[in-house]
């Protein structure tokens, strides 16, 4: 059950769009959600929703993904094997400050005479946009247009359009175009989900350049001893007289713009950024090539870049936009209100992944400092499924980099007196990152999710190469450690057990036999012995490079398959449910009817062993382990599961809700799905967990992606076999989304009472609808009836004491 209540922004300052998040005042109050909502990124790059001056401003934000710092994690007692390296993703140095003057007078927004306000993220261009018309203290009309974007063709890029025209008078205007080296952290302020801030200055300055219109600086993190560049470059464009002239110091370089501003010219200043970041480049080799991207954009021109935009997104669009038309009187404020917010998750996915090459995808994407940065199981269990669908490639990467930590992976296992690799619980570098163990490291979950990816990956892209070469590799090494975890008990009849461990519900910890974890864990040792053996028999070359690479023995694939064999799920026969570990039904409930409100999340004001004494789920756990191993349960312990834990979880995790709406539509619990899945699909536009202000929640828009595909639609792909068996809610009139199925193209349509499936790109394709096997060929649409299938609650009561 949701605990939270929304908080929708004013229809009347930010209206509906299907494919704009629009502002037509400035809203002081909304200031600090708009630096999110407004956020711009291509997975490099990212720059939060800030006004062009800079001020105000409640978190001024640019980062770089993978740019961080180190520092000690001190204990007051520590213990072997805790995490030593703390990381935190840094606000690295800002170009989007643009300041203007007329008359000698500031444009400050607050106190501004606004004739005029419009703001636009425009989702079809990847732009962002603001028209401001100022009156200054004297009569004079000043419109304001500017333009802003972070390339995602060019992954080093952005660039501002600045236009300012003086509409009913002559007047001298500066422009001040600003590079800002030091910027402020974000610090925790009792809350263990924000970072912790740093004292001292972590960005050191190295080198600062002026040539021209051109300004170059370049950083080193203190610690960490990363490196970055930042350089911008100018054109201006106007038919009044001007003059400029570029300054620098340690800590701000900037052009200024003086201009003899005459009545109804504009004056059109470009502004072209570029980031460079290593660690391990020297500062000076990252400033020669950031003037070499300026030198190439420039001359491209800011058109281009807008053009070249525009195709990118007709592309993303093209491969992943969901079209979802709905009544408007089931829906809430506007009928277009779940589709506007639909793209806008699906947009900043896009923002978060799309040029993220060698690098993750932080909880929050670059529109904050929130988890310091960090990439979490987030990724593989949420995001993961619809790059996999809509970006494969991009995917692929994603899988490629978790490989790249392989290494760190193993020494983390010896630390922890373990077999194999255990991937870190939160990390940038690829160590862990997590100082506190029993909700952080004892999650060994994160092993199986990954190789959970990996699988679903492959059967989706028959990308059998990635499987064969770094997917074997940690198939075997995550293997070797469920097999080291684990150990086979006498009072379980000789099953194998796992202790000790954290399942997704971190208001559980440290448990014995956690379900969703020896689930996932029996999934990770089978794929790892299917592969190896498939590896043996066909490609025996590559099985023994594989053989050299991890001195695996025979011998241990035997092991993996008998541990699979022989896992212990618990089962709890009186009530008929899946306990979500072997203890937990000995809890004590926890009374939620009767907690206030404001004490949600439980996290921030009930101390952790309060919290771990009781049945209380702070995110889906067993009803996880019902999506992504559905094909494992029964629909009656489906039933009863989800109706055990539902009135069990608080919905202080965001990812929480997207999965309950899914398997609510899969037991018939039409009302819970539809809930559900609203909090889910506005859970940032509406700010369901009250904290948008610290930037998106990533894997919870992925999530949205599966409450359309995996719960309206009903698509399951277990074993890489396409089948649906469509929910759509009844204030859904139509629903239609594209799919890409080992390289072809699939589009989905469905209503109420049909469903169409045509394959637009391909040879042949076999999907299932509602048991009825179709066989699909290029440009030969499908329609089949959507049939209401007696729900599986319905049954429940009276085969409970068969079971």
């Amino acid at each position: 059950m949701i605990r939270h209540e929304t908080l929708n922004p004013p229809v009347h300052i930010y209206p509906i769009n299907e494919w704009k998040i629009l502002e037509t005042e400035f809203y002081a109050r909304f200031l600090s959600q708009t630096e999110t909502l407004f956020a711009i990124g291509n997975g490099y790059l990212g720059m939060r929703g800030n006004h062009d001056e800079g001020i105000p401003a409640s978190q001024n934000g640019t980062f770089i993904n993978g740019f961080h710092e180190t520092w000690p994690i001190i204990y007051g007692e520590t213990g072997h094997g805790f995490a030593q390296t703390g990381q935190t993703m840094l606000n690295v140095t800002d170009a989007k400050v643009i300041r203007l003057y007329v008359d000698d007078e500031p444009f400050f927004l607050p106190t501004a005479s606004l004739q005029l306000f419009e703001r636009t993220l425009d989702m079809q261009e990847g732009t962002l946009e603001r028209r401001v018309l100022w009156e200054t203290a004297v009569g004079k009309q000043v419109l304001i247009e500017s333009k802003r974007l972070v390339s995602l063709r060019h992954r080093h890029v952005a660039a501002i359009s600045y236009q300012v025209t003086i509409l009913n008078a002559d007047a001298p205007i500066v422009i001040s175009s600003e590079v800002i080296g030091d910027q402020p952290n974000q610090a925790s302020v009792k809350d263990p989900r924000q970072p912790k801030g740093f004292q001292n200055r972590v960005l050191i300055p190295q080198e600062y350049s002026t040539r021209e219109m051109q300004l170059i600086r370049t950083h080193r993190a203190s610690n960490s001893g990363m490196s970055m560049a930042c350089g911008v470059d100018h054109l201006i464009d106007t038919a009044c007289s001007y003059t400029y002239e570029s300054e620098a110091n340690d800590d701000l370089s900037k052009v200024v713009f003086s201009v003899n501003a005459k009545r109804g010219k504009p004056v059109q200043i470009t502004k072209f950024i570029t980031y460079h970041s290593s660690r391990h480049i020297a500062t000076k080799e990252l400033a020669t090539r950031a003037e070499r991207t300026l030198n190439r954009t420039v001359a491209d021109g800011f058109e281009a870049l807008v053009t070249w935009q525009r195709e990118f997104m007709d592309d993303f669009w093209r491969r992943s936009d969901i079209y979802i038309r709905c009544d408007e009187p089931a829906v809430g404020r506007h009928k277009h209100e779940i589709q506007q917010a639909m793209r806008w998750n699906l947009f900043q996915i896009l923002q978060a992944s799309g040029r993220a090459e060698g690098a993750g995808i932080p909880a929050k994407g670059l529109t904050g400092q929130t988890y310091e940065g960090h990439y979490f199981w987030d990724t593989e269990i949420y995001v993961l499924p619809f790059l996999i669908y809509t970006a494969p490639a991009i995917a692929r990467n994603q899988l490629r980099f978790r490989y790249s930590m392989l290494e760190q992976a193993r020494m983390r296992a010896r630390e922890l007196n373990l077999k194999g690799a255990l991937f870190p619980w939160r990390t940038i570098n690829g160590e862990e990152a997590s100082a506190y163990y029993a909700a952080g490291t004892a999650q060994y979950h994160i092993n199986a999710d990954i190789m959970y990816a990996l699988k679903k990956y492959v059967e989706v892209t028959a990308d059998k190469a990635m499987l064969y070469n770094e997917g074997a590799e940690m198939l075997v090494e995550t293997a070797r450690m469920w097999e080291d975890l684990g150990f086979y008990s006498e009072r379980k009849s000789g099953q194998f057990c796992i202790h000790g461990v954290t399942g997704p519900d971190e208001y559980t910890t440290v448990v014995n036999n956690n379900t969703y974890t020896n689930l996932m864990a029996r999934a990770n040792l089978l794929y790892a012995v299917k592969t190896i053996r498939e590896l043996h028999e066909l490609y025996p070359d590559q099985y023994a490079a594989l053989v050299h690479r991890t001195k695996l023995e025979d011998s241990e694939v035997d092991a993996w398959q008998e541990a699979a064999d022989n896992m212990y799920i618990p089962y709890d026969r009186k009530l008929g449910i899946h306990p979500q570990d072997e203890d937990f039904l000995d809890l004590e409930s926890w009374d939620l009817k009767h907690t206030p409100r404001d004490q949600f999340p439980l996290l921030l004001h009930y101390h952790p062993l309060v919290i771990y004494r009781h049945q209380v789920i702070k995110q889906a756990d067993i009803v996880l382990a019902m999506l992504l191993l559905g094909n494992e349960f029964m629909d009656k312990r489906k039933v009863r599961n989800f109706e055990y834990y539902d009135p069990l979880t608080t919905g202080d995790s965001s990812l929480s809700a997207c999965i309950q709406s899914i398997v609510a539509a899969e037991i018939g619990a039409e009302e819970k799905s539809i809930g559900y899945a609203r909090y889910a699909i506005l859970m940032d536009l509406a700010d369901v967990g009250g904290n948008m202000a610290d930037g998106c929640h990533i894997a919870s828009m992925g999530g949205t992606w599966m409450v359309i595909v995996y719960g309206f639609a009903g698509m399951r792909d277990y074993d890489g076999k396409i089948r649906f068996d469509p929910k759509i809610p009844k204030y859904v009139d139509e629903l239609r989304f594209p799919l890409l199925i080992r390289g072809q193209r699939l589009m989905v349509k469905m209503t109420r009472k049909e469903a169409t499936y045509l394959m637009e790109e391909g040879i042949k394709l076999e999907v299932t609808h509602q048991g009825r096997k179709i066989e699909l060929k290029e440009g030969e649409p499908v329609t089949c009836k959507i049939r209401t299938a007696k729900s599986p609650r319905n049954a429940t009561t009276r085969e409970k004491s068969s079971d």
